[in-house]
């Protein structure tokens, strides 16, 4: 089957009308005949037509577009040529005129200035960079000479400070050592006094005659020995010395105890007047 594209509407529209005229004769040729069969013999009739329907239009097929017609590129322009223009002849410059003299003289002069000018702010220059970097450099030697002033007040702060500290030290041990004669004395002082205390004169002693006597003492204040070092010349007052040490006991210690061997020994002199 051919597909028919129709080319106006109007062509359209006729082409539906006739097509549903036939169909509507078809119908009632179609129900005429049931009909005449159902009132006539069954004796099969046919039934001339005088003319056919017309038949459909043919399709009128749209004739295809025209072609495009792309406009032809036209050719380049031919570039006209040009043609170099003579250059113009150069006119001979004219020779310079001699200067003057005076001219010449003028301005070696001022050359000379400018000269000596620059080379005097380049002397100036140079004179100014060594001076700021002998600035720089004194004021460098300045900062070491400081730091290390300081390091040396500081060295010797510390040195002072040390040796104030050993002689605070050493007095202060002076002090305890003098403080512990003292107080050895005073304990030596005591234990004679108590001694003597103790000693009976005999009668018949003549003169002041003096004994040292050696006593070895316990921790605890207790005599363990007592003898003569070195006798007076009386007897008598020898032994009523060494009596007197024995009836005194215990003896008085100093509370510390490391002063004890201060006290182990001890080397008394006695005499009756004194």
């Amino acid at each position: 089957m051919t597909a028919y594209a129709y080319a106006t509407q109007s062509e359209k529209t006729l082409s539906g009308a006739l097509t549903l005229l036939m169909h509507g004769l078809f119908l009632v040729l179609l129900v005429l005949g049931v009909a005449w069969q159902k009132r006539e013999s069954p004796t099969m009739m046919a039934e001339l037509w005088s003319s056919l329907p017309p038949p459909p239009a043919p399709k009128v097929e749209a004739p295809p577009p025209p072609p495009k017609v792309e406009p032809k590129p036209e050719p380049p322009k031919p570039i006209p040529k040009v043609e170099p223009k003579p250059e113009p002849k150069a006119e001979p410059k004219p020779e310079p005129k001699p200067e003057p003299k005076a001219d010449i003289a003028l301005r070696e002069k001022q050359e000379k200035e400018r000269k000596a000018k620059e080379l005097a702010e380049k002397k100036k220059k140079e004179e100014a960079l060594k001076a700021k970097e002998l600035a720089e450099k004194k004021k460098k030697e300045e900062q070491a000479r400081l730091e290390a002033l300081k390091l040396q007040q500081a060295k010797e702060a510390e040195e002072r400070r040390a040796r104030e500290q050993e002689e605070a030290l050493k007095k202060l041990a002076q002090q305890q050592v003098a403080a512990r004669a003292q107080l050895v004395d005073e304990y030596k002082r005591r234990i004679a006094e108590q001694i003597k205390r103790h000693i009976i004169e005999p009668p018949s002693l003549q003169g002041n005659p003096e004994v040292e006597l050696n006593i070895t003492v316990l921790p605890g204040g207790e005599v363990l020995d007592v003898r003569t070092r070195r006798s007076s010349g009386q007897p008598l007052w020898d032994s009523a010395a060494e009596r007197a040490v024995r009836r005194a006991q215990p003896l008085p210690l100093p509370p510390d105890p490391a002063l004890m061997r201060e006290f182990r020994e001890l080397n008394l002199k006695f005499r009756p007047k004194e």
